[in-house]
């Protein structure tokens, strides 16, 4: 019997730059990082792959990418945090280096990150790729904790800096300090409103991968600060869009994923209410997600460029 390939197509509607495109090579990931072994079994396809059902099997996987891809040696966290693609994250960085670029912006690039998480994966994805500057920012301490070791053991202190968001909400309030000047702020808001609402998205998601739902495990797993908000995702985009007036002078764009598109046209409508100069919806091909992120600046100058 001839096993195939160890390699996990992608999808290949991903950014031109985006290292996974093609897919993951898993005979390398493995011997680079040899946790993954254990994960990767051949299915009925005699192809080789890992259980995305698995939490344990999704870290690892996505470990490995980060240890061979981008030269993360230490990106440890509990298991209860979320744990994020790696994919689809780094084409958020890729498409906001395109925007920026188009904006005749590609030096000292200084970007915040809104809740950046335990993984703090925004940073060390933005600093891998285009040796940019963060500043990462979360209501919860713990997971900072667990973000400022994985930028210490890279070695990465000059580059990305910790704050703490006391007030849960704020958004921008309380973490942007007077001298503050960014090229970009990036989000990854909370999609859902409640612990139920998540529970029927993972329940959804496990029927698409024909596993039991007898016992509901979030294959990404994720505390309540990282996956829901009152409101949900288009109460915490909207207090967003008006905090960035406050702004509006310390920010060139203003960004976030958005992954409900029925609440596009909603937002374009808030932001030109809000006297925003330039609003862009960027479409994101992932697998069998779409999604799409929306800029926006109070920027006469980068309204001329773009």
């Amino acid at each position: 019997m001839t096993i195939k390939k160890r390699k996990i197509k992608t999808n290949l509607n991903f950014h031109k730059r985006n290292k996974h495109k093609s897919g993951y090579d898993l005979d390398t990931l493995c011997r680079s990082y040899p946790d993954l072994k254990p994960f990767v079994f051949e299915n009925e396809y005699q192809t080789q792959t890992i259980d995305f059902a698995n939490p344990k099997a999704v870290k690892a996987l996505n470990t490995a990418l980060l240890f061979v891809h981008y030269n993360i040696k230490f990106w440890e966290f509990p298991d209860t945090n979320l744990c994020p693609p790696i994919p689809g994250r780094v084409d958020y960085i890729h498409y906001l280096a395109d925007l920026l670029k188009q904006s005749d912006v590609d030096k000292n690039i200084n970007v915040l990150d809104i809740g950046t998480g335990a993984s703090c994966i925004y940073p060390v994805l933005g600093k891998a790729e285009y040796d940019w500057h963060f500043v990462g920012t979360d209501i919860d301490k713990k997971s900072l904790q667990y973000a400022q070791k994985i930028i210490a053991k890279n070695k990465l202190d000059t580059s990305i800096k910790l704050r703490h968001q006391r007030n849960s909400s704020n958004i921008l309030k309380g973490v942007l300090e007077v001298a503050d000047k960014f090229s970009a702020v990036m989000c990854n808001p909370p999609f859902y409103k409640s612990e139920t609402e998540v529970l029927e998205a993972t329940t959804r998601k496990l029927i698409g991968l024909n596993k039991d739902r007898t016992d509901v495990v979030r294959n990404f797993s994720g505390t309540h600060h990282e996956l829901w908000y009152k409101g949900g995702e288009k109460a915490f985009i909207h207090n967003y869009l008006y905090e960035s007036t406050l702004f509006k002078d310390q920010c060139l764009w203003f960004t976030t994923l958005v992954s409900k598109k029925d609440l596009i046209k909603g937002i374009q409508t808030s932001l030109k209410k809000l006297g925003a100069t330039k609003i862009k919806v960027i479409d994101m091909g992932q697998g069998n997600k779409k999604s799409r992120i929306v800029a926006w600046t109070f920027s006469v100058k980068t309204n001329m460029l773009l």
